[in-house]
């Protein structure tokens, strides 16, 4: 990485397969540490289980209600300021049980990359 300042970039939100929203904010090959996305949930929808393949995740709230599950543990309801840790190749799926959007950043470490992401509801099917 070299010292770089962007100014406002010009990243659309895009829907995902996977039933969400996702606005990449900072995702370069120059900065292949980290890379940060805001993803958005519909109220009522439930993302599909999926994997990232030797990527660390952490979720950050930003807004709205969910429950996220992780691996074995027990589901639980995160709100506003919540964070989430999830290990590299950890199932994962978060639903939004609120009534408005529910928004939180996706900060990958190092950075996501497409062949990473493992959708674990099709990788049996087919």
């Amino acid at each position: 990485m070299k010292p770089t300042i962007i100014k406002n970039p010009n990243n659309s939100e895009f829907f995902t397969h996977e039933q969400c929203y996702i606005t990449e904010l900072s995702n370069q090959c120059d900065d292949p540490d980290v890379s940060v996305a805001r993803a958005r949930v519909k109220p009522g929808v439930t993302t599909h289980w999926h994997r990232l393949n030797a990527i660390s995740e952490r979720y950050l709230i930003e807004s709205g209600q969910g429950i996220v599950e992780i691996a074995d543990l027990e589901p639980q309801t995160v709100s506003q300021g919540d964070i989430v840790l999830i290990p590299p190749n950890c199932p994962q799926r978060i639903t939004n049980s609120g009534n408005t959007d529910l928004i939180f950043l996706a900060i990958c470490s190092p950075r996501f990359t497409p062949e990473s992401y493992i959708d674990m509801e099709t990788e049996f099917i087919g």
